[in-house]
């Protein structure tokens, strides 16, 4: 069995990290599986770029001038949706060819256009499609939101400039609706609550939506306890404190909750000044610095995450990850960050609740509710309990997130496809 998974970079967002896991669970697995993407980061030979940077890079710009002109000219949500109207032809690819099973992950930003979707269907493989966010079943956004006009036909988008019953959301919708008529796709959601959300869309209505996971390599994160005093000492962290991280691709990106985490740091200095004079803060991502003058305490920033294993280093040196995500799927962080020992503290939203078992290896705070999350921040680092919410932290990746046991569910998925019973 020969499979190809698709995705638009190899490295860059929690979806390529999440399709480039499983490509090395599927090929330590035995399976013959590579992976096609417009940006290729490593040496990996099982990773195959297309060609032609100049057309990608078109591709990519194209797409995002149409949205600009389209979204009232305001380059801050430019990325909030995509159109899938450029893209690859892949279908003469030989690698597309040779395979048996075509298994998309995140295909936007220039790597496929809806006609090249429909073109891989026409080929006869089976295909499919693991949901990294909302788009596979919304007109063009990636998260709706409190919107839930995608569940229909879209229409009046808040991401677009004016308001209207039908606009560009409604056009690509309707192209999806064409696209999936015929089409024969199993999607795949990482987690329950995304599966739900898909469900309700009149897009995905009559189509199999199964659950399964990303993986997560358990044997580069996991837990240093050893370790803790040595890494702190070689970022120069103090070794006394208790260290909280917060992370996100871009810090400011108001959608990781930023606001809030800020917010529940000041409250966690006035309720509970006891827990506060010994903690300090961890930021990784862009942007990170321009939390040293919100915060009231030391923030440390170690940089540009160049690998996993430094970012499981990390993990190793903090005592607890705090992600106050107001939109997200099931994400890569916080199992991380488990998988490290950490206790997790972050809203009940998204697939979060699936990963953070309310006060046995985490904390779940009320949506939106910075107060609450300064709670869960100061029982989190209760020493009484600390340990015994780590061990079950990392008992909770290793029971349902590993690697192998991903690989597992993904094998027999195509197994099925392949020779139907």
């Amino acid at each position: 069995m020969k499979v190809l998974l698709i995705n638009t970079s190899e490295r860059m967002g929690g979806a390529a990290i999440a399709a480039s896991r499983l490509l090395r669970a599927l090929r330590a697995d035995g399976i013959d599986a590579g992976l096609l993407v417009r940006d290729k980061q490593t040496e990996d030979k099982a990773v195959v770029p297309l060609r032609g940077r100049g057309r990608q890079m078109w591709n990519f710009l194209w797409e995002r001038f149409v949205i600009w002109l389209h979204n009232g000219r305001k380059r801050s949500e430019l990325f909030a949706v995509s159109l899938a109207d450029t893209g690859n032809d892949v279908t003469k690819l030989p690698i597309f060819r040779a395979a048996d099973v075509i298994h998309l992950h995140w295909v936007n930003q220039g790597m496929l256009s809806l006609p090249n979707i429909s073109r891989i269907l026409a080929s006869g493989k089976h295909v499919v499609w693991t949901m990294h966010d909302m788009w596979p079943f919304t007109g063009i956004c990636h998260y709706a939101g409190a919107c839930t006009r995608y569940q229909n036909e879209c229409g009046d988008c808040p991401y677009l400039h004016g308001s209207a019953s039908e606009d560009l959301s409604t056009t690509v919708f309707r192209r999806k609706q064409r696209l999936y008529e015929t089409a024969r796709i199993t999607f795949v959601a990482p987690s329950r609550w995304l599966a739900a959300e898909a469900r309700k869309s009149t897009l995905l209505k009559d189509f199999p939506i199964e659950v399964i996971p990303n993986p997560i390599d358990t044997t580069i994160f996991r837990p240093q306890p050893l370790q803790k005093n040595a890494l702190r000492a070689a970022m120069g962290w103090p070794e006394k404190k208790k260290l909280i991280l917060f992370g996100a691709a871009k810090v400011s990106d108001e959608r990781k909750g930023v606001n809030y985490f800020v917010q529940a740091c000041h409250l966690l200095n006035t309720f509970y000044p006891e827990t506060a004079a010994t903690v300090a803060v961890v930021a990784v991502g862009k942007h990170a610095d321009a939390l040293k003058d919100r915060l009231p305490f030391s923030v440390y920033i170690p940089g540009y995450v160049r690998n996993e294993q430094q970012m499981a280093n990390i993990y190793a040196a903090v005592d607890l990850y705090v992600t106050p995500s107001l939109e997200d799927n099931l994400p890569n962080t916080v199992m991380e960050a488990m998988a490290c020992g950490l206790p997790c503290v972050g809203f009940q939203i998204g697939g979060i609740p699936e990963l953070i078992d309310h006060l046995q290896n985490g904390y779940l705070a009320r949506y939106r509710d910075a107060e609450d999350l300064a709670t869960g921040i100061h029982r989190m680092l209760n020493p009484a309990t600390y340990e015994a919410l780590s061990r079950c932290a990392v008992q909770k990746v290793n029971d349902h997130y590993a690697e192998k046991i991903i690989a597992t569910r993904y094998e027999n998925l195509y197994h099925r496809l392949i020779q139907p019973q």
